[in-house]
């Protein structure tokens, strides 16, 4: 394993950190890290639904956060790790604030905008090209995802039986 798959992979599990923050809350758990210079800067998870925000996604939080950090909108010299493949309003903040690269970790087949659904990053009138890293630790970050809708699924079932009448 490379060196840059092992610091990969260290931030990638501070990412999925933040993703448990996001399910105990019952939110789709999403975890997002902005490191500069080996230091975290950022932090966000899924918040859509708590905080009553569509567009309280991890990946935004995390920038948001950066940038205060650095108190610039542009974080030309960092990189997002986040759990789940971004969807295309994270792309385009992930454009806009300049990162250095984004590395991701599972992919999300029905709206990734990264290599799922589309390539928005490789799109030619893109004023700003990001390095991407993909499936990086895909298989703790997939189950993640899919723990989460499979529970979910388990309880709504549950309920619909407990509804039912001798």
């Amino acid at each position: 394993m490379s060196e840059q798959e092992t610091v990969d992979q260290h931030w990638m599990r501070e990412a999925l950190v933040e993703a448990r923050k996001g399910r105990a809350l019952d939110e789709v758990p999403v975890g997002a890290v902005v490191v500069n210079n080996g230091e975290i800067i950022g932090r966000g998870f899924n918040q859509p639904i708590s905080g009553c925000n569509p567009v309280a996604h991890a990946e935004v939080l995390a920038l948001q956060e950066a940038a205060a950090a650095l108190n610039n909108y542009r974080l030309v010299d960092c990189e997002l790790y986040v759990t789940l493949e971004p969807c295309t309003m994270c792309a385009g903040a992930i454009i806009h604030s300049r990162v250095k690269r984004v590395v991701f970790g599972a992919y999300e087949p029905k709206a990734g905008a990264l290599v799922s659904q589309g390539r928005t990053l490789e799109l030619p009138y893109m004023n700003y090209k990001v390095v991407m890293s993909e499936g990086v630790l895909e298989q703790e970050c997939s189950e993640m995802i899919s723990g989460f809708f499979r529970d979910r699924r388990a309880a709504k079932k549950a309920a619909k039986q407990s509804l039912k009448c001798c």
